[in-house]
């Protein structure tokens, strides 16, 4: 065996199958071997036969040639760069006071009002980056300037809910080191405000963020908590705290999903339907629970579980457009494409991407799983159906 070829396929195999944040047990499963086998070979123990590397590049949705490549392609470039550093400066630059200080009311009906942009407006980037900057210097100041102890905790859960919004939006624009800094923010505001329904909004958020790093323990483990200290609560029938809860199982039923338990993930699933009875639809903490969420998260964990059939199967029943949120409605759609794609119905992926497209043309631009189902359908869609994904691609500035 050649060595240093059989730990060169090895790192590819892995490097592909970890962007793809797919588990060593479903990757195994699709290309018909153990996971044991799969093991051995990221470890670059054994060096897979051709067939077996075709079908470990078939089950990555990548080329054969791509697991053979010294290197892997050139990584995509953070977008929206400029609106980030901006974002950087106002969280992290010497603060000054100004000459009057921001009114408490003011700051608060802006921080919301920029959660209703982020969720509802298909140019909710643009708008929103340029605001940005200024409300998190006033939110600052606020927390700096507010007195009393009531007022302190006002300020702090404005402060909690502003953070939470920077999450998502930082990481959509490319800039995961904000997202976890401001997802940690999030929550020690929301103890400081001493409010327990928002300190478990803050560690989803804070869940989110670990698991787009790789941490799905980490994810687990902070959602897992973060349900378990909303027990009393839910006893109590309080219906946010009923809501936030099922966002939380939402969120380790994915974690269990990528692991590989799907059992578990469906189980989770299963709590959180039976919690969405109850609450019917409700933003709790923006979160967009409810069961039409529950029905999209389904569909999430059978297409992340590698049962395409079975997530498609499920989503024809789903009315997405009855969520609150574009930022679920999107992922619903994307969600949707990649089940296509695992089948190899590339034209059928791409209609949902012209979907999203048209309903948040945005997000084309800056989410990072349109760009790699976008790239997969130009590569591998026949003819008519790459030229299509070619031209949205350019529309979208995405180099292909």
């Amino acid at each position: 065996m050649d060595d240093d070829l059989a730990r060169m396929v090895g790192e590819r195999v892995r490097f592909y199958r970890t962007a793809a944040r797919k588990a060593k047990t479903i990757v195994a499963g699709l290309a018909g071997i153990t996971p044991d086998y799969l093991y051995q070979i990221e470890r670059g123990q054994k060096l897979p036969t051709v067939p077996v590397l075709s079908q470990l590049a078939g089950a990555l949705n990548v080329e054969l040639g791509d697991l053979l490549r010294t290197k892997p392609k050139a990584e995509r470039q953070p977008s929206g760069s400029g609106a980030g550093e901006t974002i950087y400066r106002a969280l992290t630059s010497p603060r000054t006071e100004p000459d009057e200080p921001p009114r408490f009311d003011r700051v608060f009906r802006e921080v919301q009002g920029a959660w209703t942009t982020w969720q509802t407006s298909p140019r909710r980037y643009s708008t929103l980056t340029a605001k940005l900057p200024a409300l998190i210097v006033n939110t600052e100041t606020l927390l700096r300037t507010a007195d009393g102890r009531r007022d302190r905790q006002a300020a702090q859960a404005c402060a909690s809910d502003l953070y939470d919004l920077l999450r998502t939006v930082t990481k959509r624009i490319g800039r995961g080191d904000l997202s976890l800094l401001v997802a940690d923010r999030a929550v020690r505001a929301a103890e400081a405000a001493d409010e327990p329904v928002r300190l478990a909004g803050a560690r989803w958020n804070l869940a989110q963020v670990l698991l787009t790093a790789e941490e799905p323990e980490g994810a687990e483990a902070v959602a897992m908590h973060a349900f378990e200290d909303m027990r009393s609560l839910r006893e109590q029938g309080n219906m946010d705290a009923l809501a936030i809860s099922g966002a939380l199982l939402l969120v380790a039923a994915i974690v269990a999903a990528r692991y590989g338990n799907v059992w578990t993930a469906r189980d989770r699933l299963h709590q959180a339907a039976l919690l969405a009875e109850r609450t019917g639809e409700r933003n709790t903490c923006w979160t967009a629970f409810g069961p039409t969420n529950v029905s999209m998260y389904a569909v999430s964990v059978e297409v992340e579980s590698g049962e395409a059939v079975e997530g498609l199967r499920l989503a024809e029943r789903i009315e997405h457009d009855r969520s609150p949120s574009i930022e679920r409605r999107v992922a619903f759609l994307l969600e949707q494409a990649k089940g296509y794609q695992q089948r190899r119905d590339y034209a059928t992926a791409l209609l949902l991407l012209q979907a999203v497209e048209t309903e948040a043309p945005e997000d084309m631009r800056h989410r990072p799983a349109a760009h790699d189902l976008l790239r997969t359908v130009a590569e591998r869609g026949r003819r008519s159906v790459s030229l299509q994904a070619s031209r949205l691609a350019a529309r979208v500035g995405l180099p292909l």
